[in-house]
């Protein structure tokens, strides 16, 4: 029985993801469904790169994740499968995919003329997760190409005695997650957010007092910059992009 994931930024106030489970559970109805999230910022590939990057690894192989943030629908981009660690990957050629690097299997998925030029994930990429579901072979969707678009998130820089990275992501309590290690920072080392000092690495958010900025390591594995009991975007009026420096 397989899992089938879903990744959009179509929100859930229109009928958009229903008809994407409706055409799944027609074609594909021993799948079990698993909503990742519908509300990546509309457009928004590199915050659907980011979560797609650290939640696939924890659903078991032969998953199949369709991840569809497809501000090119209905243009020349093509549609992309990938296939790597045992699991199947269905996303636009926007990028998406690049946390997978180059060294996955990508194949090209035909665009039938009868899909609505407008709605690839409900006519494109629903109908081939089914048919992964079903058992159909990987190589059956498409044709296997080697330039997939590849963007792949930015990675920490050195300056001088200071690792310099940024907030990838931005989560709903107002946390800003950045793409450094703690394994980077030397030991006691402060961390500073658009100039603002943070301190050191903390091990939760009850070290500190209520109202206070706080950085620990947080559940992805990089440096994080919360308030305790509040959001240390809104503190700091800041969001993706931000420099975070230590």
């Amino acid at each position: 029985m397989a899992v089938i994931t879903l990744l959009t930024d179509f929100g859930t106030a229109d009928s958009y993801v229903a008809e994407m489970k409706g055409v799944l559970l027609t074609y594909a109805p021993k799948a079990t469904l698993v909503d990742i999230t519908h509300h990546v910022p509309p457009g928004d590939v590199r915050a659907a790169q980011y979560i797609l990057s650290r939640t696939w690894m924890f659903f078991p192989e032969g998953t199949i994740y369709v991840a569809v943030v497809d501000a090119g629908v209905g243009t020349d981009r093509r549609v992309l499968g990938a296939t790597r660690f045992g699991r199947y990957f269905l996303a636009p050629d926007n990028g998406l995919l690049s946390f997978l690097s180059l060294n996955a299997k990508f194949i090209s998925i035909p665009v039938l003329p009868e899909a609505a030029p407008t709605f690839h994930g409900r006519d494109v990429f629903a109908p081939a997760a089914a048919v992964l579901s079903n058992g159909g072979s990987f190589e059956s969707l498409g044709t296997a190409i080697t330039d997939p678009h590849y963007a792949p998130l930015p990675i920490p820089k050195i300056d001088g005695a200071a690792v310099v990275g940024e907030v990838l992501h931005v989560d709903r309590f107002g946390t800003l997650i950045s793409n450094i290690s703690p394994n980077a920072l030397k030991p006691g080392a402060s961390i500073g957010v658009a100039g603002r000092d943070v301190g050191p690495l903390r091990r939760t958010f009850a070290d500190v007092v209520p109202g206070a900025l706080v950085a620990f390591t947080g559940s992805g594995g990089t440096v994080e910059v919360a308030v305790r009991d509040g959001s240390a975007a809104r503190l700091l009026g800041v969001g993706v992009g931000a420099e975070v420096r230590a």
